[in-house]
């Protein structure tokens, strides 16, 4: 067994292009690290509808230009496979460790299959390579991220050429396409062929942002901006500028790009300590709002002042700002269907409805929320929102915060703030408070072990609350493909568990719906809805045994 995994660890530093995974590996080969080596060996990355995403490091468990280099092949033989073997392929990337190299085995690997190969000229947000997807008439488009993983991670996303990310049955098609990938000296890997863009590209997709906004509406909202440690800042600030607001205030330990996010422990906005820095910033600025974007820059999170939390500034949790950009887009008379997934808030269908617009709900992830017919907006509790679908069908953290800005700007000049309009929506349609209980794990057995418990015994109540139905989605239903997962339904709430597809968590969320008859009751329906939410959180913890 020792000797057939050191044959394999062998077989591989022999093939592997990068001289820094080279020497990683041979020195646990030489060391006989036998645990190291046995896990990175274990098996292989796994392609899916989120790609790749892994720890960096030598060895098909890990992330490597080996791996994405074989991921490369295996997309541009799906791609021939499917008669678009002639066709353009956008590659991007963010500013993580080895980003630029994955990028550019990309690029390689789809010129030497003979399709063409562009390459974004920098490292951009992502929605920047949903745009230019599109906007080049490409087959497919791949970009090279983690997103908000911690540092010593890093990504592989694809994008089909209708914009959107891949969705069942493409992922198992190019997983397998990956797997008969017999050598990677079968690869053929140019020096050259393929084009690096100027900022023609860039510059086509801020003309785009400005469309989210209402031609003349205020502008004047002032803003706090981090873009934590990645790749947001230049081209917010562009767009906001372009778009005539006042120029954000930044966060000038997190402005630049720098892939050890030295001033976090992970580069995530919801993550606490996260925004610390950005809300030392608005201490001292004191403007109307805080932005914050992810490293890629998908995804948008904000904070606004509150005088009844300790620092006087508060997170709004994604369901909150999404329940606001719906009401503003609706008090703009826009039309056509409002989307999000199974995951989030059950607001947005009640706002939809009082609108007459359509409504539905996804399983989680942008690439079935992107796929919604007749799309005008959609959103995803995790920060992600897509207020520009013709544009870019994945969420997008520039043009949201672009609205946003002009939301709180048009409360400005009403002398109101977000607070107010959250305030507003809970008396109209019940107070809707969302959390989430969320287990990070080393040990990926204690997820299956909890989701086992849960089937073999559902709970009958939570937080004193009876279980009217449940559900467990990997048989599917009517409107969801199926999906691992379980679903409660409560007497004024809804619970939902699942794996998290792209970091080692379980995540259960949480939702109670509380009436509030008027204004002055607001105060007595929070105090009850938080109550309901921790009686919740502790039982289904206890049922789970996490």
């Amino acid at each position: 067994m020792t000797q057939d995994l050191i044959a394999r660890a062998k077989a591989w530093l022999a093939e592997d292009p990068d001289g820094e995974t080279r020497e990683e590996l041979a020195k646990l080969i030489d060391n006989e690290e036998l645990d190291e080596l046995a896990a990175r060996f274990a098996g292989t990355l796994q392609f899916g509808t989120a790609g790749l995403r892994g720890e960096l490091g030598a060895g098909p468990m890990r992330m490597n230009r080996s791996v994405v280099i074989r991921a490369a092949a295996g997309l541009a033989a799906y791609l021939k496979a499917k008669g678009q073997g002639d066709g353009l392929v956008v590659i991007g990337y963010d500013a993580r460790y080895k980003s630029a190299d994955f990028a550019r085995d990309t690029a390689a690997v789809m010129t030497g299959a003979g399709l063409k190969a562009t390459v974004l000229p920098r490292p951009l947000p992502t929605p920047v390579l949903a745009y230019a997807i599109r906007h080049l008439g490409a087959v497919a488009g791949v970009e090279v991220t983690a997103s908000h993983n911690p540092p010593r991670d890093n990504g592989y996303k694809v994008y089909l050429g209708d914009g959107s990310q891949i969705v069942p049955p493409a992922d198992a098609e190019i997983a397998a396409e990956i797997a008969a990938v017999a050598s990677l000296n079968d690869v053929p890997r140019p020096e050259n062929g393929w084009e690096t863009l100027g900022d023609e590209v860039l510059d086509a997709y801020l003309t785009r942002t400005d469309a989210v906004l209402t031609p003349g509406s205020p502008r004047t909202a002032r803003v706090v901006y981090t873009a934590m440690h990645g790749v947001g800042k230049d081209v917010l600030t562009a767009a906001f500028a372009r778009a005539g607001f006042p120029p954000p205030a930044l966060v000038a330990e997190q402005a630049d790009p720098d892939p050890a996010f030295p001033t976090v422990a992970f580069p995530n906005p919801e993550e606490p300590g996260a925004m610390d820095l950005a809300f030392e910033a608005a201490r001292a600025v004191n403007p109307d709002i805080v932005i914050a974007n992810d490293p890629d820059a998908d995804r948008c999170a904000v904070a606004v002042p509150d005088a009844s939390v300790e620092g006087g500034w508060r997170m709004l949790r994604g369901d909150e700002v999404g329940s606001l950009l719906a009401q503003h887009l609706v008090d703009r008379g826009v039309s056509g269907v409002f989307a999000e997934s199974i995951v989030s808030s059950s607001l947005l269908g009640r706002i939809a409805e009082a609108a007459g617009l359509g409504y539905e709900e996804t399983l989680t992830g942008f690439k079935w929320i992107a796929r919604v017919d007749g799309l005008r907006y959609g959103y995803e509790e995790a920060l992600g929102y897509c207020v520009d679908p013709e544009g870019v069908r994945d969420k997008d953290g520039i043009t949201a915060a672009l609205l946003v800005a002009e939301l709180a700007s048009v409360l400005k000049e009403q002398g109101r703030t977000l607070l107010d309009l959250l305030d507003d929506l809970a008396v109209r349609h019940g107070l809707h408070a969302t959390d989430q209980l969320s287990v990070r794990v080393e040990d990926l057995s204690v997820i299956s072990d909890a989701m086992r418990r849960l089937r073999e015994k559902t709970p009958t109540a939570l937080a004193g609350l009876a279980v009217t139905k449940a559900e467990d989605l990997t048989e599917g239903t009517e409107e969801l493909p199926p999906t691992d997962g379980l679903r409660y339904y409560l007497e004024g709430a809804r619970v939902i568990v699942r794996p998290s597809g792209t970091e080692p968590k379980l995540k259960c969320y949480l939702e109670v719906v509380v009436p509030v008859a008027s204004r002055d009751a607001l105060g007595e329906a929070r105090t009850k809805a938080t109550e309901l939410l921790a009686g919740i959180k502790r039982d289904l913890a206890a049922a789970a045994g996490i």
